[in-house]
């Protein structure tokens, strides 16, 4: 006959009470969810990691208002759920960081990436893939503008940027490739530096419709904004033309583009990268749902894109510490 022991069966029970937290913290931190994203972005990446079906993450860096992100990308999953036969998630993220950092750790498989964040990901993700660009990425530009009681008038050549010395100066994100990083380098090529804006530095809005509000309501005199969500804000009346316009826009270069994971087709089955691909360089606005997305897109159609596309981004991301 066996004795019973309640104190050891307490004790046990005690000892499973306690290491029940601990395994189920490292089982958290092996998938890998970045620490800095938000609450609604770490819950949207867990779902989709724990039920048990193939899911394609899909993201995109919040350069707009988030309005208009939970309109587009929705659409975008549910176009590519169908075309791919695949489940296909949505996750937002909070900020550019945020976006790189949950493709490098794998919590996002297809992200919509700008010039530079689209670099800064590959680079951080060997193998990752190039998988398209809008039209309009091939020549994209961006505007600098000014709120019309500055002062500042129309710029027509380069060195004409000397003028926004001494100006309250606004940027979009830190890491935006038309908000940021490409303003930044025209402004170098005429000379100024960061530190020649009033108060010794330039402002970083965050995204281009805050550069938009900002300036024009006089906060900063003048900022620089992708074009596209500049005639954005102006066919939907957010932007004032009596209050706000254009004093120069820049040359052109290649801007934003998907960028896949490398482990697709070993996740999904041989040849699915290019099916990805070929599904995306279709859309076409004779039908309904995808003349939506590329209209929410400002495209009228995607092309095919390489990395040397954007060795010109990598070169001055390089140059001004955007990318080591």
């Amino acid at each position: 006959m066996t004795t019973r022991r309640p104190h050891a069966a307490v004790a046990i029970g005690a000892l499973c009470s306690l290491m029940l937290p601990l395994l189920l913290s490292a089982c958290q931190g092996q998938r890998g969810t970045d620490p800095g994203a938000s609450p609604e972005t770490s819950a949207a990446m867990d779902a989709a990691q724990t039920s048990g079906k193939k899911v394609l993450r899909i993201g995109a860096i919040p350069d707009q208002k988030p309005e208009k992100l939970n309109r587009l990308y929705p659409l975008v999953a549910d176009a590519l759920s169908s075309e791919l036969g695949v489940e296909v998630s949505y996750v937002p993220v909070v900020d550019y960081t945020a976006a790189v950092s949950a493709f490098r750790t794998g919590d996002l498989d297809l992200v919509w990436f700008g010039g530079l964040s689209g670099v800064q990901a590959r680079l951080q993700t060997p193998g990752a893939r190039v998988i398209a660009q809008r039209d309009i990425d091939a020549r994209f530009h961006s505007v600098f503008i000014a709120n019309k009681s500055s002062g500042l008038q129309p710029i027509t050549d380069i060195k004409g940027l000397a003028e926004l010395k001494g100006r309250r100066f606004s940027f979009g994100s830190e890491n935006s490739t038309s908000g940021t990083l490409m303003p930044s380098y025209f402004l170098a090529q005429a000379g100024v530096k960061p530190a020649d804006f009033a108060g010794g530095a330039a402002g970083y809005s965050g995204s281009h419709d805050t550069t938009i509000a900002l300036v024009q309501s006089g906060s900063y005199e003048a900022g620089a904004v992708n074009e596209k969500v500049w005639r954005d804000n102006l066919r939907d009346g957010k932007a004032d033309p009596a209050k706000v316009a254009v004093i120069w826009r820049t040359p052109p270069y290649h801007d934003y583009h998907w960028v896949a994971q490398p482990n697709l087709d070993q996740r999904f089955g041989p040849g699915f990268s290019d099916k990805l691909r070929d599904v995306i360089l279709a859309w076409n606005p004779t039908d309904p749902e995808q003349q939506q997305i590329l209209e929410l897109f400002g495209a009228e159609t995607f092309i095919e894109a390489q990395p040397a596309d954007y060795a010109k981004i990598e070169q001055i991301g390089r140059q001004l510490g955007k990318v080591r």
